[in-house]
């Protein structure tokens, strides 16, 4: 069986240096929180668990904690979670990528020149939850065309497009496009990252020539939730895991050839794991 491993697969840049600060702040000791799980990978976080670390899942927690470490997660936080930690007097390592911080200055900077905010992606995750409090004015969240086609405001209200880092690309620029043919005076900000286009164009090559392909990912993670939809829409016969556990190849005898891709969030042993499994087994 052919095996083709896709070579942007696992950790991304801000990725790694958010675990890599956890960890660095474990060497150091006391006590240690992260406001929400530092990244989207159960296996992860559980694994920072049994090293001490707790995870914030609210403002409301977050207000009853007094001393210690809070570590800001990769997908950043609203401005609000700034001022408690601020307010209640805890030391505070930033931990968000640098690519989510330029989203929070642009929408900071064309709120207060008067440009409605228009950010796409999904409202409940963590991410965009934080971009749009550093909206000063007026903020929309569209997630696909339907909203889109239904967004109206005054045309000559100026709109500012930012995206959610994990997006489709090619999803992001169909709902620009809308938003430009309604005549609205629409400025855009491709905040996709680079690492995320990298690995959806290679997924989508990949999953296009094999038989069965494999995504790797946390359940609860965006960009590996984007990267199945594409491989699914390439090849029918995708499966969507995060461990070697949940793997099941159904059908193994047709099938020749499995392309293996994972998202920015999983652990390079994992991956290994998985692709250990498969050449070993099949």
């Amino acid at each position: 069986m052919e095996i083709i491993m896709a070579e942007n697969a696992g950790f991304c840049f801000g990725v790694k240096r958010a675990v890599d600060s956890v960890f660095a702040q474990i060497d150091k000791g006391g006590k240690i929180y992260t406001y929400g799980p530092i990244i989207h990978n159960e296996q992860v976080v559980l694994e920072l668990e049994k090293k001490g670390v707790s995870v914030i899942n609210s403002k409301e927690e977050l207000r009853d904690i007094h001393e210690g470490v809070i570590i800001i997660r990769s997908h950043g936080v609203s401005k609000q979670v700034y001022e408690i930690i601020e307010n209640q007097g805890l030391e505070l390592i930033d931990a968000t990528c640098p690519f989510v911080k330029k989203i929070h200055r642009i929408v900071a900077e064309e709120s207060v020149n008067g440009k409605h905010i228009v950010v796409i992606g999904n409202r409940k995750h963590p991410e965009v939850e934080g971009i749009v409090s550093w909206a000063a004015g007026d903020v929309s969240i569209i997630e696909n065309e339907m909203e889109a086609h239904d967004f109206e405001i005054d045309k000559a209200t100026e709109i500012c497009i930012v995206s959610q880092t994990t997006f489709n690309y090619n999803k992001f620029k169909e709902l620009v496009e809308i938003f430009q043919k309604k005549g609205y005076y629409v400025s855009v900000a491709n905040t996709i990252c680079n690492a995320t286009e990298e690995r959806q164009t290679e997924a989508k090559r990949i999953a296009s020539r094999v038989d069965a392909m494999i995504v790797i990912g946390g359940a609860g993670s965006s960009n590996t939730q984007k990267l199945y939809e594409i491989c699914k829409s390439e090849c029918e016969n995708t499966q969507y895991i995060q461990t070697v556990d949940d793997l099941v190849l159904n059908s193994i005898e047709s099938i020749k050839s499995v392309g293996i891709t994972a998202g920015a969030s999983t652990p390079k042993k994992i991956i290994q794991e998985v692709q250990n499994y498969v050449r070993t087994n099949f």
